[in-house]
C-alpha cells in the first residue's frame, strides 16, 4: 500500500489547514458552535469556494476526487480545527445520491458542491440502536407520488438544512434490508416537524417528525427498495470520514498535552520529566498511530465491496472509539483540573472525540459487527 498522498491531495490538505488556522481560530469556532444556528452559513460558503465538498465526489458527479483518501485528508484537517459545518452529511447524502444515479439527484450534488444547498441525513430512528435495516418510517405510494409517516432522531443541522435525505420503508417489516427506499424531502414541506437542540460537542441536531408528508413521484432517490445498498455505500464513506476526523483531533490533543508537560512545573522541574508521565504519554502516542493505521486501512478499503470492506470499516470505527476515549481521558488527567475548563481548547477536543464514538455506531456495535462479519466469511 502506498502511504504517500498525491500532490493534489497534499495541496488540498495544505490549503484547508492554512484556511482553518487563519480563518477558523478556536475563539471563532466556539462562537459559531454556540450560536443559535450551530454553524455559520457564511463560513460554509467559504469552505465550499475552496472546493472542499468537491473532493468527496468523482468527475462524473461534478467533483474532482471521490477516493477514500480524498475524504480522509479533508476530514483529518476538519478534525484538527473542530469544524462544525455540515461536511459529514454532505458526504453521506451526496454519496447516497451518486449511488442512486438519477440526473435530478446529480443536480442536488452540484448544488451541495457549490454550497447553495445544505442537505441533512435523516436515517437513525428512536430505538434503532445503530442497525441500518431497522427502519420504521413508512412511505406509501399514491397515484401521483408518496406520503411519508415516521420519526427520525439526531439529524445533524436538521433545523437549517434545505433538504433531508430520508430513509423509509416501502415494503417488508421493520428489520428487512429489502424494501428500504430513500427520499429527498424539503425541510419546509408540509407535515415536517423539526425540533432542534444543542450538541455537547458544539453545533446542533434535530428530531424530525414526518406526518403525512406528501411528495412528488420523483422524490424517490433511485429505485424503489434499493435504499439499503445506497446506505451501506454512503455510510462506509462516513465511517472513513469520522475515523480521519478523530485522528486529526487526537493529534491536536497530543500536541497540547505535550506542550503542557514541557511547560508546567512542579518542584522546579517540568512535569514531563516525571517517568510515570513519560510512560503514559508514550502509550498515548502508540495508540494514536494505531488509530491512524486503522483510518488508512479503512480509506483503502472503502472503494471495494463485500465483507472485507465492511470489516475494515468496522475495525476502524471500533479502534477510534476505544482510542479516542483513552486519548481524551489521558490528556485531561495529565492536564489536571484545568483540562476540563471551557476556556481551554483541549476540553472541546475531548468532547468531540467521545461523541465521534456515538456517530454511525459506537465501538460496541462495530466490535459485534466485526465479529459477525468474520463468521459470515
Amino acid at each position: 500500500m502506498n502511504f504517500q498522498h498525491t500532490e493534489d491531495r497534499r495541496m488540498l490538505a495544505d490549503s484547508l489547514n492554512r484556511f482553518i488556522a487563519e480563518q477558523y481560530a478556536f475563539d471563532s469556532r466556539d462562537k459559531i458552535a454556540r450560536s443559535e444556528e450551530g454553524y455559520s452559513r457564511d463560513m460554509w460558503q467559504r469552505f465550499c469556494e475552496l472546493g472542499i465538498v468537491g473532493a468527496f465526489f468523482d468527475e462524473a458527479c461534478g467533483g474532482f476526487g471521490g477516493d477514500g483518501f480524498d475524504v480522509g485528508v479533508v476530514f483529518e484537517a476538519l478534525g484538527r480545527g473542530l469544524v462544525v459545518e455540515p461536511f459529514l452529511d454532505a458526504l453521506i447524502v451526496g454519496r447516497a445520491l451518486a449511488h442512486a444515479g438519477s440526473d435530478m439527484q446529480r443536480e442536488i450534488i452540484a448544488k451541495m458542491i457549490d454550497g447553495s444547498t445544505i442537505a441533512a441525513f435523516a436515517h437513525d430512528e428512536p430505538g434503532s440502536h445503530y442497525e441500518r435495516s431497522r427502519v420504521s418510517t413508512r412511505a406509501t405510494r399514491l397515484a401521483d407520488g408518496w406520503v411519508l409517516n415516521g420519526a427520525k432522531g439526531v439529524v445533524q443541522q436538521g433545523e437549517h438544512a434545505d433538504v433531508l435525505l430520508v430513509s423509509a420503508r416501502t415494503s417488508g417489516d421493520d428489520h428487512d434490508e429489502a424494501g428500504i427506499s430513500l427520499f429527498l424531502v424539503p425541510r419546509d414541506a408540509t407535515g415536517v416537524d423539526v425540533r432542534g437542540h444543542r450538541k455537547i460537542d458544539g453545533g446542533r441536531v434535530a428530531e424530525v417528525s414526518l406526518n403525512d408528508v406528501k411528495l412528488d413521484a420523483d422524490a424517490i432517490a433511485g429505485a424503489e427498495g434499493g435504499g439499503y445498498a445506497a446506505l451501506t455505500h454512503a455510510i462506509g464513506y462516513g465511517l472513513v470520514a469520522l475515523a480521519s476526523e478523530a485522528v486529526g483531533a487526537m493529534d491536536v490533543a497530543k500536541e497540547h498535552t505535550l506542550e503542557y508537560l514541557r511547560t508546567r512545573k512542579q518542584f522546579g522541574v517540568p512535569i514531563g520529566a516525571l517517568q510515570a508521565l513519560k510512560h503514559r504519554m508514550a502509550d498515548v502516542l502508540l495508540e494514536i498511530e494505531q488509530a491512524r493505521s486503522a483510518a488508512i486501512n479503512a480509506a483503502a478499503a472503502v472503494g471495494e465491496s463485500g465483507v472485507a470492506r465492511e470489516r475494515a470499516l468496522s475495525a476502524a470505527k471500533y479502534s477510534i472509539g476505544r482510542i479516542g476515549a483513552r486519548v481524551a481521558e489521558e490528556a485531561i488527567q495529565m492536564h489536571g483540573g484545568i483540562g476540563m475548563t471551557w476556556e481551554l481548547p483541549l476540553a472541546h477536543y475531548a468532547k468531540r472525540l467521545v461523541m465521534i464514538d456515538h456517530q454511525l455506531g459506537d465501538e460496541d456495535h462495530h466490535l459485534a459487527r466485526y465479529i459477525e462479519l468474520g463468521r459470515a466469511q
